[in-house]
C-alpha cells in the first residue's frame, strides 16, 4: 500500500526487453535500504525491486502491465515519481493508494492560473463514473483531490510545491497518465449497484 505522496523523482536509466520489460531507475533512494523483492510505486504502478545497486534499483514489468498502464511510453533519461511502500506508523498524508493502475487517462488542456497550473484530463469511459468532484484520483503515482468532473473530463490544479517535488511540472497536452480511482468510490459504487438490482 502506498499514499500517494511522492518522496522521490526518479529517472530511468535503461529499459530493455527480455522477455519481459526490464528497467533501471536511477533514485535518491538510500538503496542500502531497499530489500530485493520490495515494492515501490514507480509513476503510481507498484513494481518489484529485482536488482538493486549504489543509486539505482530495477524492475522487470509483465506485458499485462505494460498494456494497462503508460509504461509503454518510458524511455531512458525519462523522470518519474517514486514512493516506498506504506509501513505501520507510517502518517497517512495523502490517501490509500494500492499501485494498481486502472488506467490511463489523457492530459487535454493545461493552463498557468496564478502560481498554480490547471490540467483537465480525460477519463476512460468505464472510469470515469467513479471520480467525483473534491475526491481524491491517484494519477502517475501522486494523491490529488479532483476540482470538478464533466463527463469524462476532470481538472485537477496543481500547487508549486507539488509541480517541484513531483513530475508535475513537466505535464504537457498528449501525456497519458497512470490513474487509479479511489478504493472507496469504487466500493461505493458496488455498493449503489448491489442495492438498485
Amino acid at each position: 500500500m502506498f499514499t500517494g505522496i511522492i518522496t522521490d523523482i526518479g529517472k530511468i536509466s535503461a529499459v530493455t526487453q527480455e522477455g519481459d520489460l526490464r528497467v533501471r531507475i536511477q533514485t535518491g533512494y538510500d538503496t542500502s535500504g531497499i530489500d530485493m523483492g520490495a515494492s515501490i510505486a514507480s509513476d503510481g504502478v507498484c513494481l518489484t525491486v529485482v536488482d538493486l545497486g549504489p543509486d539505482w534499483y530495477e524492475v522487470q514489468v509483465s506485458a499485462e502491465t505494460v498494456g494497462k498502464t503508460n509504461l509503454s511510453t518510458w524511455v531512458a533519461g525519462k523522470r518519474v515519481n517514486l514512493e516506498r511502500a506504506l509501513r505501520v506508523g507510517d502518517e497517512l498524508g495523502g490517501h490509500i493508494v494500492s499501485g494498481h493502475v486502472d488506467g490511463v487517462a489523457e492530459v487535454i488542456s493545461v493552463a498557468e492560473e496564478g502560481d498554480s497550473t490547471r490540467v483537465v484530463l480525460r477519463a476512460p469511459p468505464d472510469l470515469a463514473r467513479f471520480i467525483a468532484p473534491k475526491g481524491s484520483v491517484a494519477l502517475n503515482g501522486t494523491s490529488l483531490t479532483v476540482n470538478e468532473v464533466s463527463g469524462c473530463d476532470f481538472g485537477i490544479n496543481f500547487i508549486p510545491h507539488t509541480k517541484v517535488a513531483t513530475t508535475w511540472g513537466d505535464v504537457a497536452v498528449g501525456h497519458a497518465v497512470n490513474l487509479e480511482i479511489d478504493t472507496l468510490a469504487r466500493y461505493v459504487a458496488r455498493l449503489g449497484e448491489m442495492h438498485s438490482t
